[in-house]
């Protein structure tokens, strides 16, 4: 009887074991080059999902700039699919500023680069599969 009793505790020690490695949460740091200037503030957009890309960020940043360069990590993310966006914020009134035909008047970007073709970039060019801590560069 202990031996089927010490059997079932090693067997389950073992497989909470597994699940708390599998749940482990990673990290994701960005890292954003070619600002034409260190004023005002990056707003930077973490996404998760197709239908809500470039609308409700899955988690969200304001970061500094320094020598025309901004970086920022997002922690404890679960692995996935993402895609990042940012807006170079020059004025700091928290929006993307627009002319009359509602093109950017600040730079913007997206993770892999991506650019849209007479509208804003889509999510399946901009995603990317984060299974492991990693770090990704944007260049405008």
């Amino acid at each position: 009887m202990r031996t089927i009793i010490f059997t079932l505790f090693i067997s389950f020690s073992a497989l909470f074991s597994a699940q708390s490695q599998e749940n482990k949460k990673i990290t994701l740091t960005v890292n954003i080059t070619g600002l034409t200037s260190s004023n005002g503030t990056l707003l930077l957009g973490l996404y998760n999902q197709k239908d809500t890309f470039l609308k409700v960020q899955f988690k969200s940043a304001f970061v500094a700039i320094a020598n025309n360069k901004a970086k920022h990590t997002f922690k404890n993310l679960p692995k996935g699919t993402y895609a990042v966006s940012f807006v170079h914020d020059e004025n700091n009134n928290k929006k993307m500023d627009t002319n009359f035909f509602g093109i950017p008047k600040e730079a913007y970007g997206c993770s892999n680069n991506a650019r849209g073709y007479m509208g804003p970039p889509a999510y399946d060019d901009a995603k990317f599969f984060l299974g492991e801590s990693k770090e990704i560069n944007i260049a405008i």
